[in-house]
């Protein structure tokens, strides 16, 4: 894989991780008071989720741990969790930097370029000329070894004994 290829791949991976840290960030963040304005939001019911909906295991407990450790083993994931994704993130740019340092260096600017394009588009056409050149000579072989089995196809009908 090239290494512009590289880099787009690695632009989508920092995007996508980027995206999922934004909707869990949202996912898991308090409620938080926008303005002393507004009344405190109500308290949710202690065996319901973020969504207000009440989770299966509250309604049929069959899983031996409590709500209280449950819960607790889930501030420490909310609590863990926007730090292995900057983690994550940060070691996806890094990764971009590395690949961006790999890209070779462009000596001369924009006119040495655009120079090295013009040579490059000139030798292009000299191959181009020469390749034509031999599709035509192919294509003038092809029609005479069609005709020469042709000649010899019906070479051979004529050799036919008569009965």
């Amino acid at each position: 894989m090239d290494i512009i290829s590289q880099l787009q791949e690695q632009v989508n991976t920092i995007a996508a991780i980027a995206f999922n840290t934004f909707g869990t960030l949202q996912r898991d963040a308090p409620p938080v008071r926008l303005s002393p304005n507004y009344p405190d939001p109500p308290p949710a019911p202690p065996n319901a989720n973020a969504n207000g909906a009440t989770p299966a295991a509250a309604v049929n407990p069959t899983t031996e741990e409590s709500p209280n450790n449950n819960n607790n083993n889930n501030n420490n994931n909310i609590a863990e969790t926007p730090k292995l994704l900057s983690a994550e993130l940060v070691k996806a740019a890094k990764q971009f930097d590395a690949l961006v340092a790999a890209l070779p260096f462009s000596e001369g600017g924009e006119e040495a370029q655009l120079k090295k394009i013009e040579e490059l588009q000139a030798e292009n056409d000299l191959v181009g000329q020469e390749l034509q050149k031999q599709l035509e000579a192919a294509e003038k072989e092809l029609k005479q070894v069609q005709e020469l089995f042709n000649e010899a196809a019906d070479n051979c009908l004529n050799l036919k004994k008569p009965d």
